[in-house]
This record gives structure tokens, sequence and C-alpha cells, in this order.
């Protein structure tokens, strides 16, 4: 049975990391005392310690204990063995890049699938999706595949930004660039804001926080969902 939190982003306006988050992730990861962290996503070129280092703070909080996946020898046994996941955010290409490269993300999806607890945020959460396309990373390495997770039946674009109205910006709006790939893809693409979070229970998907997500289908207008759950939106 999945428990996800899938999160746009790790900090909001006005806030520290996780913060706005965690009252909701005290009572999702209850009686889970130590989390693994896959710090693979290097927000700013951070290293894996520095990264891990900003979890344990966050987590602290909440007396839970975060350990980063490159402190194990063996980073499959770490997963299998995890009370709970948390992949932070950063780069998707090079997260998605070092699943592969460490040979992690079929074991990864298996024990999401079974109900180990994970959180997502940002590029973290782009890798829950059927594929990791509809990032807004530059593609700074090659991974040997845009295919991710698969756990939920279409992609997140984290960090979905509307239009400024009255803006003199000129270049293509985060709907354009959605618009482009339904022109070669077919899967769905859920434009979700900052602050607001998906939370996945088995095949049961709600979105949570104060704001609507945007919903982009091949062929279809763009349609704005509200908070509650969502599943009548897809073939689930």
């Amino acid at each position: 049975m999945k428990k996800m939190i899938i999160a746009s982003t790790s900090t909001i306006y006005g806030s520290g990391y996780l913060e706005y988050l965690l009252p909701r992730l005290q009572t999702f990861f209850t009686n889970v005392k130590t989390i693994l962290f896959i710090p693979y996503a290097r927000p700013s070129g951070i290293s894996y310690n520095e990264y891990t280092a900003i979890a344990k703070k966050a987590f602290s909080t909440i007396n839970i204990e975060v350990k980063g996946i490159h402190e194990f020898k063996n980073a499959n046994d770490a997963i299998l063995k995890a009370e709970a996941i948390f992949t932070g955010g950063g780069n998707t290409f090079e997260l998605v890049n070092q699943l592969y490269k460490n040979d992690v993300l079929v074991d990864l999806k298996n024990v999401i699938q079974t109900g180990t607890p994970y959180l997502g945020t940002s590029a973290g959460s782009n890798i829950c999706g059927v594929t990791m396309m509809n990032t807004n990373d530059m593609p700074i390495v090659y991974p040997p595949s845009f295919v991710t997770l698969g756990c939920i039946p279409f992609n997140i674009n984290a960090h979905y930004l509307d239009p400024i109205k009255g803006s003199t910006h000129k270049g293509e709006t985060r709907e354009t660039r959605i618009k482009e790939y339904h022109v070669f893809n077919e899967t769905a693409v859920l434009g979700l804001r900052e602050g607001s979070w998906l939370e996945v229970y088995n095949n049961d998907i709600s979105l949570k926080g104060e704001l609507t997500a945007r919903l982009f289908q091949k062929n279809q207008e763009a349609i704005e969902i509200k908070n509650g759950i969502i599943n009548n939106y897809f073939l689930i």
C-alpha cells in the first residue's frame, strides 16, 4: 500500500526548510525513528553531507533521525531496510542519473509500492511520475533514461508558475512548455504550485494545501483542480 507525500517545494517564502510541512510530516511519519535521505539532486551543487545536514536539522525538530543513503556501503540494502524515505529537491537530471548509476530505481519503486512511507520535494517529487520530462531543470547531465518511478499515473511539474499579469517578459510560459511536451507525448501533467502537495494512499491521490493545481492533458484545455481526491481525473 503506497503512502506518499509529493510536495512542490521544500521551502515556501518566509519559511525555513520543510517548516510549512513539518506539522503534517510529524503525523505522516508516526512511529518512524529514522528516515533514509536521498541527496542525489544536490541543489546548487552542494555535497551529499551538506545536504543531509540540512535535512537532519529540519527533522530533528520532530525527533526523527536522518541518515544519508551515501553513508551506507550498499545503497540497495539501505532502501530495502529503510523505515521511511525522503528524496530532496535540486537538479532532477542529476537525481535520476544517480538513481540509475547506483541501480536503486527499481528497489525504490518496489518499497514505495509495498508501503514504505515516502516524501518527495521538488526533484524528489518529479521522479514520482511516469517520467521526469516535465522538470524545469537544466540538463546538466544525461541520465540513461527519463523513465522514473511511475508511482502516480501522470507527471509532475513542480514549482508551477502562472503568467504574471502586466509582465513584460516575452519568453515561454510554463503552460507553453507543457503544451510543447504534449505535441509529442500523451502523459498528463499536473502543475503543482508552491505550498501544495499530493498525498497518496494506495490508489487514492489527494491534493493538499491552499492552492489549486493545474492539470494539462493532450488535446484538451488546461483545468484547475481543487483540493481533495483527484482520482476521477485519471484512469486509476
